[in-house]
């Protein structure tokens, strides 16, 4: 039988605006340190220590590293609505003009802080939470854009629902992993060509 893996769900969900806010400067400190020194060496020590909170007292939310950075990807994660999606200008001949202004929120969602991005793609594991937010998340990403396809005059794709689910996963994947691992082309470049490509795509 094989062991088992150590939890990675938060132990305690604050329901006082206090322990709330002790919650809150755990994640953030674990963010900074995480940043710092990696995930290695981003002890639970040294996040409760950036908290000015006692080690006890951290346990009290989280058992564990793991479980601190499945909620920042949490947290993440649910930041990724597509922001004044509702102020698009949707008349014809703007296709390329909205398609820019998704990728641009994909990229603009993930800019703040690669190297945190990386150690979360490379070291997270995934929680109960973790998996329900990602499928909220998805399935209100897809229905947001979705939405905006359905009502640009336009889009000329046979099936909309099969198109905006590879076009959600082809800008998301794309924007990760050039953020969180460079590879030379510029983010300008990426978004760039992003654009270029759904237009087409969706366009016919």
């Amino acid at each position: 039988m094989p062991p088992r893996k150590p939890s990675v769900d938060p132990r305690r969900k604050p329901r006082q605006v206090r322990a709330e806010l002790t919650r809150d400067r755990i994640l953030t400190a674990a963010a900074h340190v995480f940043t710092e020194h990696g995930y290695a060496a981003g002890t639970t020590n040294r996040i409760a220590e950036r908290a000015h909170v006692s080690i006890g007292s951290l346990y009290q939310y989280f058992p564990n590293k793991d479980a601190i950075l499945a909620e920042l990807m949490v947290r993440h994660i649910d930041r990724g609505a597509w922001h004044r999606a509702d102020e698009l200008d949707l008349a014809p001949g703007t296709l390329e003009t909205v398609v820019r202004a998704l990728v641009r929120d994909a990229v603009d969602n993930h800019q703040e802080d690669p190297r945190l991005l990386r150690i979360m793609i490379e070291q997270g594991q995934v929680s109960e939470e973790l998996r329900t937010t990602l499928a909220r998340h998805g399935a209100r990403r897809l229905a947001e854009v979705r939405d905006v396809f359905s009502r640009h005059p336009d889009v000329r794709v046979r099936d909309l629902d099969a198109a905006t689910e590879l076009i959600v996963f082809t800008v998301e994947l794309n924007t990760h992993r050039l953020v969180a691992f460079p590879q030379g082309l510029s983010m300008k470049t990426v978004e760039n060509e992003l654009v270029d490509m759904v237009t087409r795509y969706l366009s016919g």
